[in-house]
């Protein structure tokens, strides 16, 4: 690791690196600086060949979704890597054929930078029709048992939305636990204390199998996983595949608010869980002190029918004059103040949109990562109390948690 160094000489740097198409593998932007937020959460870069020429593909990420755009090599890449190098971001890691660059600007406006020479040069790769990787194959074992995919390794047609929300999923997990873990949020498991990681409500556990394949067969991560089901027959069912896997995992029968688990899980799964089940799986995590929980909501019937008993408040009585406006509103309602309570609970909170609405209609996942104690006050605690004041609102998950 170098001193620090004046933060615009490095960049200046970085950029020659980022405008040379034979030297560019690829380039991300991401975090912030303090007090400073950038246009968008990451951005990523590489060099496509393209029928028109040699182009710098930007691709950048808002907090639901991605956009792609291509540069002429020339002005037009020089501009936008220029305008991205303005932006406040916190750190930049770019990889050129013969070595790693790993910038990260102080609280000072110096930079720190980490270099670090390959061993083998890496091939600049500028295919634009490079299929994207997948983190588990369609030939995995897994999938074949779980009847996602044939005999042969191939996705059956009536199964590629799961496929493709399965593999969305891992993509969430594997960063949350990298980030966490990179943070100091969540400890690095070893094989004498694996991760423990709980799925409520976990049905056939597509989720569950595909997440423990991908930790430890490709990730190398030690991980011991819990899958809680209120029936039976999934236990029964989830145990059997997980003796054909050969994996090791545990099934219980319980209710997602009543199941004890000793220890207690660092990572919480919660998967569309219907309705206020899934404020039971977050008050279990809270309760736990769960370092890491995803939550993908289904319904949310009990903030709708809340709505549509009392009185609307001025002047928003559009909103709920039309029945898909107010189930809309009622979604957003819910999300927001689950959001806002894990707030309270000490929690870093994001609302992520985790796969496209075309494969599955409920694509919301609420990610918290626990960063301190519970928040008494501040505008945190404010803006709640003013929201469900105003809309006369009782949030199942406010009871839960004693709020």
């Amino acid at each position: 690791m170098s001193e620090p160094q004046p933060l615009l000489r490095e960049l200046n740097r970085m950029r020659s690196y980022l405008l040379d198409p034979e030297v560019l593998v690829k380039a991300v932007a991401s975090g912030r600086r303090k007090g400073e937020q950038p246009t968008w959460r990451r951005a990523e870069m590489r060099y496509v060949d393209l029928k028109a020429g040699t182009h710098l593909q930007i691709t950048t990420y808002d907090a639901t979704q991605a956009f792609t755009e291509n540069h002429a090599v020339g002005d037009a890449a020089r501009d936008a890597v220029d305008a991205l190098l303005e932006e406040p971001y916190g750190e930049w890691h770019v990889d050129t054929a013969t070595q790693s660059h790993q910038l990260r600007v102080n609280s000072k406006l110096t930079a720190t930078v980490r270099t670090t020479d390959r061993a083998v040069a890496a091939p600049v790769e500028r295919s634009h029709d490079k299929s994207k990787q997948r983190l588990l194959p369609e030939n995995d074992p897994v999938f074949i048992v779980l009847g996602i995919s044939d005999d042969e390794g191939r996705i059956k047609p009536s199964r590629q939305a799961k496929y493709r929300q399965v593999e969305e999923f891992l993509r969430l997990l594997d960063s949350s636990i990298t980030e966490a873990i990179d943070k100091g949020h969540l400890r690095r498991p070893t094989v004498e204390e694996p991760l423990r990681i709980v799925d409520l409500g976990c049905g056939n556990a597509y989720l569950t199998f595909a997440a423990e394949r991908y930790l430890t067969g490709v990730r190398k991560l030690p991980v011991r996983l819990t899958g809680v089901d209120v029936k039976e027959q999934s236990r029964e069912h989830n145990s059997s595949v997980a003796a054909e896997l050969g994996v090791q995992a545990d099934f219980v029968v319980g209710t997602i608010g009543g199941v004890v688990l000793d220890p207690a899980p660092e990572v919480v799964l919660a998967l569309h869980a219907c309705d206020t089940a899934t404020d039971e799986a977050l008050a279990q995590a809270v309760g736990w002190g769960a370092q890491l929980v995803l939550a993908a909501p289904c319904c949310h019937h009990d903030i709708a029918a809340q709505i549509r008993k009392a009185p609307t408040p001025s002047p928003y009585a559009m909103l709920t004059r039309h029945g898909i406006l107010r189930e809309r509103l009622a979604d957003t309602l819910t999300d927001g103040l689950r959001a806002s309570l894990m707030r309270l609970q000490g929690y870093r909170v994001d609302v992520v949109q985790f796969v496209e609405s075309q494969h599955t209609p409920r694509n919301t996942m609420l990610r918290a990562v626990r960063t301190g104690g519970p928040v008494k006050g501040g505008s945190v605690r404010k803006e709640y109390d003013e929201l469900v004041t105003e809309w006369g609102l009782h949030p199942k998950l406010a009871e839960l948690l004693g709020v």
